[in-house]
C-alpha cells in the first residue's frame, strides 16, 4: 500500500524554516548609529536590514555599526547587504564597522575575505571606541 506524503508532513511553519523576521534595534551614540540585529539574515529577511540601514544613513551619521552579536545565521545575501551598507556610509566620509564574533557571523565574513574591507569588532564597545577615536578632532587634525 502506497503512503501519500503531503507538503505539510515536511514543513509545519514556512516562516520558521525560512528564518521569519528580524528584530533590529537602532541606538544613537552621539554621531554614531548602531543597529543591533536579532535573528537570521537571509533572502527573506535582508530587506528589513536594508531598510534599517537606509533609514540610518538618511540621517547622515558620522559612523554606522551593525551589531551581529545576536544574529544566528548570515547568508551570502546578508554579507552583500553589509557591503552595501559600508558603501552607503563612505561617500559622506562616515565610518563603518560590524560587530561579529561568533561562528555564525564572523566565520563566514572571514571565509569570503570581507574582513579585508569591513572592520570587524568583537563587541559593540570595541566598535564604538574605534569609530569614536577615528572621528575625534585630534585624529582628524593628525591625519590632515
Amino acid at each position: 500500500m502506497a503512503h501519500i506524503v503531503s507538503k505539510s508532513d515536511f514543513i509545519s511553519d514556512s516562516a520558521e524554516l525560512a528564518g521569519g523576521t528580524l528584530t533590529i534595534a537602532t541606538v544613537s551614540h552621539g554621531s554614531i548609529v548602531a543597529l543591533t540585529v536579532w535573528g537570521s539574515i537571509d533572502l527573506l529577511t535582508v530587506p528589513q536590514l536594508t531598510e534599517a540601514v537606509d533609514e540610518a544613513v538618511a540621517g547622515r551619521p558620522e559612523g554606522l555599526i551593525i551589531d551581529l552579536t545576536y544574529t544566528d545565521f548570515l547568508s551570502s545575501v546578508g554579507m552583500a547587504a553589509l557591503v552595501n551598507a559600508h558603501d552607503a556610509v563612505l561617500p559622506s566620509g562616515g565610518r563603518f564597522g560590524v560587530v561579529a564574533e561568533g561562528s555564525s557571523t564572523a566565520r563566514p565574513i572571514k571565509l569570503v575575505g570581507l574582513d579585508q574591507t569591513i572592520s570587524l569588532y568583537a563587541t559593540i564597545e570595541d566598535a564604538l571606541q574605534a569609530l569614536t577615536e577615528e572621528l575625534s578632532p585630534a585624529t582628524r587634525r593628525a591625519s590632515a
